[in-house]
């Protein structure tokens, strides 16, 4: 259903803009509400009026609106954000945190004129927001949500203390893999060496060649 707006409407548009709405929402809210109207032919043809009128103000509006649009060229916003496990936020960045992030950098704007994309982010990443300064000036915007120096210091502990845990892990299996001999003491008079079975063989072999060559005291 198309309807004109009568007042700014956050995440839908500004005053005298028409738009597309559910029927639903128009005739249970906005319309109740005194926030809009149905964009009959006749409604329309009295617009047209009304911003006829309005030239000169609705002119020097989109200049306005212009000159702030022009600052948001090459302009950098990251807003910091509290992480949980891998990318994933603690809550949600809306138009609320980024209206804010634009004002402190010079740039004006009313979180209702912000709209993002499923309304709120929860991942750590670049996102793209679209501004409206007017209903003829649009802006899709850039920025970025980064991890706030606490969560940052998290996971470098947490990455710290899975490494030890690791190195820990390593190491045990290395002293496991050692054999049962290395614990035995050598120069200890109560541990018994024996000898290898080859070093006995040898040893026999040795003794019966000695008493064969050994000539006997009879001859």
């Amino acid at each position: 259903m198309d309807i004109i707006l009568k007042q700014d409407v956050e995440n839908l548009g500004f005053e005298f803009e028409i738009v597309s709405v559910k029927p639903g929402y128009a005739r249970n809210f906005l319309i109740p509400n005194g926030k809009a109207v149905i964009a009959t032919a006749k409604q329309r043809e009295e617009l047209a009026k009304v911003l006829e009128t309005r030239k000169a103000e609705e002119a020097s509006l989109i200049a306005a609106a212009n000159e702030k649009s022009a600052k948001l060229n090459g302009l950098e916003v990251k807003i910091d954000a509290k992480v949980g496990s891998g990318d994933k936020l603690f809550g949600s960045v809306n138009n609320g945190d980024l209206a804010e992030a634009l004002n402190k950098a010079g740039v004006e704007i009313e979180k209702k004129n912000i709209k993002i994309p499923g309304n709120t982010i929860k991942r750590l990443g670049k996102n793209v927001a679209k501004i409206r300064f007017h209903r003829e000036v649009e802006v899709d915007f850039e920025f970025e949500i980064v991890a706030d120096q606490e969560s940052i210091q998290r996971a470098e502990a947490a990455a710290k203390a899975k490494a030890e845990v690791a190195r820990m892990d390593a190491e045990r299996a290395a002293n496991a893999n050692k054999t049962d001999d290395s614990g035995f003491n050598y120069d200890n008079p109560l541990f018994e060496k024996k000898p290898k079975v080859e070093e006995v063989v040898e040893a026999k072999v040795e003794e019966v060649s000695t008493e064969t060559e050994t000539p006997s005291e009879e001859a």
